[in-house]
């Protein structure tokens, strides 16, 4: 067994994938969120009446689309944790078998 210096797997293509793909996939997640939460914001500022309107008798739209927002981020999140642990350390375990 030979161990590889850190150079050699900073610069390896394995390596440059992996970085790359994280990047990507954390990046889109962000800008998803991002988008959906400054929609929010932007509807409260533009058209506070429309988030009045009611859904029943003690709900309106404001506090549907609130907690909407609030499952999202977590549905967003879980399929971060699933991506993660189903093909991030994956590739985290290839890359590290090169080192032993």
């Amino acid at each position: 067994m030979s161990k590889t210096n850190t150079h050699e797997i900073l610069q390896s293509k394995a390596f440059k994938k992996l970085v790359t793909n994280r990047w990507n996939i954390s990046l889109s997640f962000t800008f998803v969120m991002l988008f959906v939460y400054i929609g929010f914001l932007l509807l409260v500022a533009y058209d506070k009446d429309a988030l009045k309107m009611p859904i029943g008798e003690s709900l309106n739209l404001a506090i549907v689309v609130g907690l909407g927002i609030i499952l999202f981020s977590w549905l967003i999140t879980g399929a971060y944790v699933y991506w993660a642990n189903n093909y991030y350390d994956e590739a985290v375990k290839e890359i590290k078998k090169e080192i032993i």
